[in-house]
């Protein structure tokens, strides 16, 4: 899954669902004057396709790999034909959607009341979350487009983590050096997410 695949258009059929392992796909927007923001991150803790199942098919939003890596693909009408089993993949992929929800109203919650540091913190968190170190292959102006923020907003931001010691930033590579101070300066909306998401995963595995 290299950087920048377009795993899905809006408004286009999803004709596959995709489960990423090492690499990290980004749901989000784009206005018609061009400026975009995420809504959600998905790696290996998700999926990228849940309309799928859904019954929708077809979504508002779009989804672009934003770390290269590696990951699974299932044509839509095999993932429909597992998930009428009624086992435990329906089970699960239920409650990842309702994690998935938690986060994209979260993230909206985020953007309109806490600072661009706070966003900025939790946003390196969650992604650091799902990669195997700590190291981002990532430009600030990719940041401030998911982020749906100023590039000179995340550079001032980046500048002062980086003075602080808690992240290391050169260009393209972003490498968090102290998550506790991340968590420190970030507001509750990393600790709502991660929290829900291991709730419902754990829900759904143990019964």
């Amino acid at each position: 899954m290299p950087l920048g695949q377009m795993l899905y258009e809006p408004g286009l059929p999803q004709r596959h669902a995709y489960f990423p392992t090492t690499a990290i796909a980004s749901l989000h927007f784009v206005t018609e004057s061009g400026s975009s923001c995420e809504a959600a991150g998905v790696g290996n803790e998700g999926m990228v396709g849940i309309s799928i199942f859904m019954g929708g098919h077809t979504t508002s939003s779009s989804a672009v790999v934003q770390t290269a890596g590696h990951g699974y693909k299932i044509a839509f009408g095999q993932l429909n034909e597992a998930f009428n089993r009624s086992g435990k993949l329906q089970s699960l992929l239920l409650r990842y959607t309702q994690a998935l929800m938690t986060q994209i109203a979260q993230t909206a919650v985020c953007n309109r009341y806490h600072s661009i540091d706070q966003q900025l913190c939790r946003w390196l968190l969650l992604t650091t979350d799902r990669l195997p170190d700590r190291e981002l292959v990532m430009t600030q102006e990719l940041v401030s487009n998911l982020l749906g923020v100023r590039r000179e907003s995340v550079t001032e931001s980046a500048g002062q983590l980086q003075t602080a010691g808690y992240i290391r930033y050169r260009r393209g590579h972003i490498t968090v050096l102290n998550r506790a101070g991340l968590e420190r300066n970030t507001c509750e909306c990393y600790g709502v997410v991660k929290k829900e998401l291991g709730r419902l995963q754990n829900d759904a595995l143990y019964r």
